[in-house]
């Protein structure tokens, strides 16, 4: 029997006697549903360390010091985890001494997912900072927005994105000082401090982090929402939010890592945006808290990330809708690129089960393939799937000490399978929005709930199924459409790749589904056979009359589809 073979074996054994060591301990009750229709988590509420996340991360380094922390799958430079915490302490050390940062400073990242990107973060952290995160594709105009309003103190980037950090600059009348992270020997952009010179002092006194006093209480991540009801918000996260959410996704019914060893160390790829709250958290910090090995893409290149799958033996994968659709319908997946995957975790947008059994038969094997549920505000996790689970269109039970409600327009609670917005309490949810009275009023109800704006029905049982945005509800004669119903259907059509609907204004209706359409390579197909191969699938109030062909969807770097674009182009 080969040696992965007898991994399998030994994982499967493992979580059996996990199971059965934990059935009593961890869940709570059949139902989670109470009398005045709250719904709580069947799993043990969790204890919380009282320590920072760069603490909780570290806690075990003594474990896996030589274990790789972070390497890039396609140039292979990377870090072991005992050269990732002296080389992040050496960071914090020069912010405090050279930059003058104290606690509570933000410091703004702008980077893609390359193996320093924890080095910086963690070196933030342990300074007594507040890491807060830019899509390194933004332009100057949103970048100038978003240092204004987290009142940022340093820009750490890479040498190619000065440009438009200093035409931010500009624009917002500031300078700041330019960290810059050079990974192919590009030159040192003018004004602008090299990374590694601050890593790899010598000289540095780390003495100084001894001033550091931060508290499990305060904020430590500041990420800006996707502002799909507005511009975007600072969502004011801190070390208690993120390490609950670690731990709560630690709970062994639903844990979907390995433990690190002499013998294994699983292999989890970076795809998903580090600047984003399911990269970062999920992938970034709470499988370095396992001591995984982090591989990195820099940039999602279909053909350059299905090589690197295989190359890598990448064993845990967390996507977006997106990059499923991908991996089961690009020319180059096969058996043979997916041969180390055992676990697929799918997030960020809710995704047809139709597409999950499409990447099976990819596969040829089972997955254990589950789709989890969350937002920036809760840094993110908020459901998720037991082991085992095959009800790919759930996102399954509230994570431990969770609390959930579905409620109606008026925030009446409702009851089992009844559609309405999910309200959430939890120790993951945000502290607030930063600067933002109003948005927290809005987004928090009087009882301290915090308010989803997603559509979910819960069953019986406490499993919650996602039905769509509040906000992106298609209203048709009073009916209830969501978007997402229809692309499942429409991504079934043999001709179709994906797919995008929105709701356009109708002179009797009110308003109607509009679907856009991407068709695979090769094949082809017109509205009228679009639109009859889903209206025969679907209530007659849900059909659909149009169809606008396109070569891509607009979507969010977390794979959410961007209906306010679509919108915008075609529906002005």
């Amino acid at each position: 029997m080969s040696s992965k073979s007898l991994f399998k074996v030994k994982r499967t054994l493992e979580t059996l006697c996990q199971s059965s060591k934990y059935a009593s301990a961890s869940v709570r009750r059949n139902s989670g549903w109470t009398s005045d229709r709250i719904v709580k988590s069947p799993f043990k509420n969790v204890d919380l360390p009282n320590i920072t996340l760069n603490e909780y991360i570290f806690q075990n380094l003594d474990k896996w010091p030589e274990r790789t922390a972070a390497v890039c799958a396609v140039t292979g430079r990377g870090y072991t985890y005992e050269q990732t915490f002296k080389l992040s302490n050496a960071f914090a050390a020069n912010l405090r001494n050279k930059f003058k940062i104290e606690d509570g400073d933000v410091v703004s990242v702008m980077l893609p997912n390359i193996p320093d990107f924890p080095l910086v973060a963690l070196g933030i952290l342990e300074a007594g900072g507040v890491v807060s995160t830019i899509n390194p594709i933004y332009t100057a105009h949103e970048v100038q927005r978003q240092l204004l309003l987290s009142n940022a103190k340093i820009v750490v980037t890479l040498p190619e994105i000065v440009p438009v950090i200093k035409s931010a600059f500009n624009i917002a009348k500031i300078d700041l000082p330019v960290i810059v992270i050079r990974t192919n020997g590009d030159e040192l952009p003018d004004g602008t401090i090299i990374f590694n010179e601050l890593t790899e002092d010598p000289r540095v006194d780390t003495s100084c982090l001894k001033a550091v006093r931060r508290s499990t209480n305060d904020i430590c991540f500041l990420p800006y929402s996707s502002g799909t009801t507005g511009l975007p918000k600072g969502v004011e996260l801190s070390h208690k939010n993120i390490i609950a959410n670690c731990e709560q996704i630690n709970e062994p019914l639903i844990r979907c890592h390995n433990d690190t060893t002499d013998s294994h160390q699983d292999a989890v790829m970076g795809i998903l945006p580090f600047f984003h709250i399911y990269g970062a958290s999920v992938i970034m910090f709470h499988k370095m808290s396992a001591g995984a090995k982090l591989v990195t893409l820099a940039k999602f290149q279909p053909d350059v990330f299905l090589q690197s799958l295989q190359k890598s033996r990448t064993n845990i994968l967390f996507l977006a809708p997106p990059i499923l659709l991908l991996m089961s319908s690009h020319p180059a997946a096969s058996k043979a690129v997916y041969q180390y995957l055992d676990v697929v975790i799918s997030g960020a947008a809710p995704c047809a089960a139709s597409d999950v059994r499409r990447l099976c038969e990819k596969v040829q094997r089972k997955l254990d393939y589950r789709q989890g549920y969350g937002l920036t505000e809760t840094s993110p996790v908020v459901c998720f799937p037991k082991n085992g689970s095959d009800e790919f269109a759930a996102v399954g039970h509230p994570v431990p000490s969770t609390e959930l409600k579905i409620v109606d327009n008026d925030l009446k609670s409702l009851g089992p399978n009844e559609t309405g917005e999910l309200l959430i309490k939890g120790p993951q949810v945000m502290r607030g929005y930063k600067d933002n009275p109003q948005a927290n009023i809005e987004s928090f109800t009087a009882d301290g709930w915090f308010r989803s704006g997603d559509l979910a029905t819960i069953d019986d049982r406490g499993v919650v199924t996602i039905a769509d945005r509040l906000k992106e509800l298609i209203k048709v004669k009073g009916f209830q459409v969501p978007p997402a119903e229809l692309e499942g259907v429409l991504r079934d059509h043999p001709a179709v790749n994906d797919a995008a609907v929105i709701g356009v204004p109708h002179p009797h209706n009110g308003e109607a589904p509009k679907a856009f359409v991407v068709l695979k390579p090769g094949q082809k197909a017109d509205t009228q056979n679009i639109c009859a191969f889903v209206n025969e699938r679907v209530a007659p109030y849900k059909n659909i009359k149009d169809v606008v062909f396109l070569d891509s969807i607009p979507k969010s770097s977390a794979g959410k589809i961007l209906r306010k674009d679509l919108k915008a182009q075609y529906c002005s």
